[in-house]
């Protein structure tokens, strides 16, 4: 179904001019969500190739990139693959990659999809609908485990509290669905120590989310086959949301961009080496008010970009 699959990409025209697409330009979207990214590549010329692991986010794309014809394909596969999936269409290096890290819209809201704590639905989280659903993973891990993933995923400082209160209720046999999870963990927070703008189980939610996906391990290999995407004079995006991405993302492209590898107290440079890459944003890029104004989601956008030198 491609029914209610509208989701507001961020970023647009930032990622436009930092990708530059245009007739003769193959970019890759590897994580195509509804399109939108997609769509402004195709509508300034160029050929794009989408990647995506959730069935109903490729069927939804298919079908509003439909008018492009063969200038776009699109592919079934988590983004860490990204090299494995222009290898199966016979496509070496693009001009051009964004990784739009994070859940769409649809996914969020789409109680039956499980990412929701606002109505009830399954303890799913899964984006490819393949593999371990939520309250599998819950039923698997000790309360200590769970801790760990709350307090590295979510930055939740209530974490153990949280742990235990929902291991409680699991080991209960509790039947739990999203709305009764959030209140378990809303129940484990202080009061007074709840966010002001955000709901309580946030943090919780999105830990959860990361490790049903393995999100974090599928940044962590794109960013480490960029050098294999992306061709030389190319360029390769990132978009993130919370700051354990950021960081990575922040991190690698430094790497990316560092010449010198001798060590740091050597006085002078003799290994002579040269960056592969260029940053092309010195800081992160961020919405700015007007599309915050129109999609709330946009406020914590994150934008890095780097370009291939040799």
């Amino acid at each position: 179904m491609t029914d209610g699959f509208h989701h507001a990409s961020v970023l647009t025209a930032e990622l436009v001019e930092i990708l530059r697409p245009a007739p003769g330009r193959l970019l890759l979207d590897c994580t195509l969500g509804g399109g939108g990214h997609a769509e402004a590549f195709l509508e300034a010329g160029a050929r794009v190739i989408g990647v995506d692991r959730d069935p109903r986010a490729l069927a939804a794309a298919r079908a509003r990139l439909a008018r492009f014809g063969e200038a776009f394909r699109a592919v079934r596969s988590d983004f860490r693959d990204a090299r494995g999936a222009l290898d199966a269409l016979g496509i070496g290096e693009v001009d051009g990659a964004v990784a739009d890290l994070g859940v769409s819209s649809p996914q969020l809201d789409e109680a039956d999809r499980g990412f929701s704590f606002s109505r009830p639905g399954p303890l799913d989280m899964r984006m490819s609908q393949e593999g371990e659903t939520l309250g599998e993973l819950l039923a698997r891990v000790d309360e200590r485990e769970l801790a760990r993933i709350l307090r590295r995923y979510g930055e939740e400082p209530f974490a153990r509290p949280i742990a235990r209160a929902v291991k409680r209720a699991v080991d209960a046999g509790e039947r739990l669905d999203t709305a009764r999870l959030a209140e378990i963990v809303s129940g484990a927070i202080p009061r007074r120590a709840w966010p002001h703008r955000i709901h309580p189980a946030t943090r919780t939610f999105q830990a959860l989310r990361i490790a049903v996906n393995d999100e974090l391990g599928s940044l962590a290999a794109w960013l480490e086959s960029l050098p294999a995407l992306v061709k030389v004079g190319g360029r390769a995006a990132a978009i993130s949301f919370h700051s354990l991405e950021d960081r990575m993302v922040k991190e690698r492209f430094r790497d990316l961009t560092r010449a010198c590898t001798c060590p740091p107290d050597l006085p002078v440079c003799a290994c002579g080496a040269r960056a592969a890459f260029a940053a092309v944003t010195r800081k992160a890029v961020v919405a700015g008010d007007a599309e915050v104004a129109a999609n709330p989601r946009a406020r914590s956008a994150r934008l890095r970009a780097v370009e291939r030198l040799r």
